[in-house]
């Protein structure tokens, strides 16, 4: 894998601010409109998602970085369980539904994927870089 300099070529963070993006879509129908809370909710897991892997990049540390991508993770099967609750309350249809989740899913299985190569690194980061042992 090539060094990447800068969070916004990392695939994964590239894939999460798609979803975020056809999140807040989702959340501009009129069904969705009406629940304010819930509304917010679903918005900020999924901005979560997007926003904690640059988070984690910054910290120029491998494992804060593994650290953030869990969060990332984290926020994004709370996302998924919105999801069925939007599904649920017929806020989205079962179409709409499917769409999203497999896309979290693809994303979820990148994030994981992405850890693992991380924890298998010899690495630290650039916060550590010429530092003794």
């Amino acid at each position: 894998m090539a060094t990447i300099h800068q969070f916004e070529d990392l695939e994964v963070w590239q894939m999460a601010r798609k979803f975020a993006a056809s999140i807040f879509q989702l959340t501009l129908n009129q069904k969705f409109l009406k629940e304010y809370r819930f509304n917010d909710q679903i918005k900020g897991s999924s901005g979560s998602v997007m926003d904690n892997i640059p988070e984690g990049f910054g910290r120029e540390s491998r494992l804060e970085f593994i650290n953030f991508l869990g969060i990332a993770k984290g926020s994004l099967s709370e996302t998924k369980s919105q999801l069925y609750r939007a599904f649920d309350q017929n806020l989205i249809e079962l179409t709409v539904f499917n769409c999203h989740l497999e896309e979290a899913n693809i994303i979820s299985a990148k994030i994981g994927a992405f850890m693992i190569y991380l924890n298998k690194s010899l690495v630290k980061g650039q916060k550590f870089k010429g530092r003794a042992n």
